[in-house]
């Protein structure tokens, strides 16, 4: 069930200790970006060999992804301004991973909760039967591309030995106290061909006991990484950031992960509270985190409270029917920035949502939408849950990966610290079952009719696309050869130059006439049709019917899926 956003950085409150399992959404609406400029905050103290953090030592220039407007724009200007607003590559590497998947593993594993209470003895975090590598074949087998784990959820407990708190796997006898899961993780997802991201919760329900969290102290100049006493490391590179008791806290986790285990793609932030009371919230030190993760992983995207990726709005998996890319946002504190529309709003990027939000609108940014959801009812795995179908799972991609976003499946591992029987066995059917929905394309590579190099629409390449004509909407016609039958159409376009189509119509031609066969809003980096039923023509058309700027269509590929295989 999806649940209504709540105002940015407003707590829930801790449910009943009667309530066996507390059966609660992350709720993901504190949606929190930051300028992808630098802010200038960082001073870097480099040691023999470290190199300079790209993110400070570039000039100051004109950013594509973000473009200011004014509360005296015109609806034409507006658009204009939308039209123009581009993704930086690292979001266009993050938007080609399509299928990426989220390991929600901790403490909470043990305790049969979904928020901890940051009390909890990390004697019991016991995964005796530890297997990483199970995880990866698993995931890879399933099609996805990148594993997201939780580090450290809202309890506090850290999935490796941290030099800045105990609350920790050394503190718990799993491997002698000399257990790191994160390691473990991040070799296995390499070895196997997948990539690592990192989950590290801004709140700290451990640290908000332990009064760190939300403990008034001033923000100030903070050494990072910050020394421990006993607890050597490289002694560069240093820098110098801003933050407060907790924010040091959180930029010395982020530095260790950053630099003790390999290269990281992505880095994610919730947008949950846990059980911290109400009116106790840290104000999160947003604009160093992001300025260190800049300098120390420049390509690594930051999700879904950063300026990267965005919350998608519901925890069912489910995009917009038109998911737009370019968002209105809104400046706040420390670096952060806010859609300026409720995270669920119906719409966030067509002209009436633009309209609306203008008054409280800053900038219009490229901020693409990522869907989280988890195979099983909970985040984190209870013996009673059992998981989705590949039925289920294909629906869900279908109303994400095919409407412009980027699909976040969560796959838990259990106590043993292996991921079920059951839910390698889903994974593997639900690749079989996408491999039956988009088998071979039948457009490829057949021949084309129309202006701007038709022929990239059907080359296979991301790279190359076709371009409408400047001089009016354009259309796109392909010859298969004889005719074919076709149930699932898929269009793309080549989000490097914005995101662009308003409205368009897919046609196939009955004897002399054209009939409408679908019709799509928005298309962006993946748009995924479902006819009702296969049409069968030779010839196939797609007509722009509205567009910002002339279309530059990357993909139109035409596919019979294929019955479900008999058991």
């Amino acid at each position: 069930m999806a649940h209504q956003p709540t105002p940015p950085q407003q707590p829930e409150q801790p449910h009943s200790p009667r309530t066996p399992r507390q059966r609660v959404s992350r709720r993901l609406f504190v949606t929190g970006a930051a300028a992808t400029a630098s802010t200038g905050l960082l001073s870097y103290a480099p040691g023999a060999h470290a190199r300079p953090p790209t993110a400070t030592a570039r000039p100051l220039r004109a950013d594509p992804s973000r473009i200011p407007v004014s509360p005296d724009d015109s609806p034409a200007q507006l658009l204009a301004k939308a039209a123009r607003v581009r993704p930086t590559e690292r979001q266009v590497a993050w938007q080609r991973l399509e299928r990426t998947a989220f390991v929600h593993f901790g403490v909470n594993t043990y305790t049969g909760l979904e928020w901890g209470t940051g009390e909890e003895d990390p004697e019991i975090f016991q995964p005796h039967e530890l297997d990483t590598d199970q995880w990866a074949r698993a995931l890879r087998d399933g099609g996805f591309t990148l594993a997201v784990l939780t580090v450290k959820h809202h309890d506090g407990f850290v999935l490796y030995p941290s030099r800045y708190t105990g609350h920790s796997v050394s503190a718990s006898s799993w491997r002698s106290g000399q257990g790191d899961v994160l390691r473990a993780f991040a070799d296995s997802m390499r070895r196997h061909g997948l990539r690592v991201g990192i989950y590290l919760s801004p709140a700290d329900q451990n640290q908000y006991l332990h009064g760190v969290y939300a403990n008034e102290s001033a923000r100030s100049p903070r050494q990072i990484p910050t020394p421990v006493e006993g607890r050597r490391r490289p002694a560069d590179p240093r820098f110098t950031l801003p933050a407060t008791d907790y924010g040091a806290y959180m930029l010395n986790q982020l530095y260790e992960v950053l630099t003790e285990y390999g290269h990281v793609d992505e880095v994610w932030f919730d947008g949950a509270q846990g059980n911290i009371p109400e009116g106790e919230v840290e104000p999160y030190d947003w604009d160093s985190w992001y300025e260190l993760i800049r300098a120390l992983a420049p390509g690594a995207a930051i999700a879904v409270s950063g300026p990267d990726v965005r919350w998608v709005g519901n925890e069912d998996g489910h995009a917009r029917e038109s998911e737009w890319s370019v968002i209105p946002v809104g400046r706040r504190a420390r670096g952060r920035t806010d859609c300026a529309l409720a995270p669920d709003a119906p719409e966030h990027g067509s002209r009436q949502a633009l309209l609306k939000a203008q008054p409280d609108t800053d900038y219009l940014q490229w901020w693409p939408a990522e869907c989280d959801v988890s195979i099983r009812p909970g985040w984190f795995h209870h013996d009673d849950e059992q998981p989705k179908s590949a039925e289920e799972l294909t629906d869900i991609y279908l109303k994400s990966v095919g409407r412009n976003a980027v699909l976040l499946l969560n796959t838990p591992p259990d106590q043993r610290g292996l991921l079920p029987d059951a839910d390698v066995r889903t994974l593997r059917e639900f690749r079989d079952r996408l491999r039956r929905e988009l088998p071979e394309d039948l457009a490829r590579d057949a021949r084309t009719t129309g202006p701007g190099h038709p022929e990239r629409a059907v080359d296979g390449d991301p790279d190359t696309a076709w371009s409408a004509p400047p001089s009016g909407p354009g259309a796109l016609t392909l010859d298969l050869g004889s005719a074919r039958e076709v149930d699932r159409i898929r269009l793309a376009e080549d989000i490097r130059q914005g995101q662009r189509v308003v409205r368009a119509v897919l046609e196939a031609r009955d004897g002399e006439s054209w009939v409408a066969a679908a019709e799509t809003g928005t298309i962006g980096a993946s748009r995924i049709l479902t006819l009702p039923e296969p049409a069968t023509a030779r010839h196939w058309r797609l007509r722009i019917v509205e567009s910002r700027q002339p279309a530059r269509i990357s993909e139109f590929g035409l596919y019979r899926a294929q019955p479900a295989a008999r058991a």
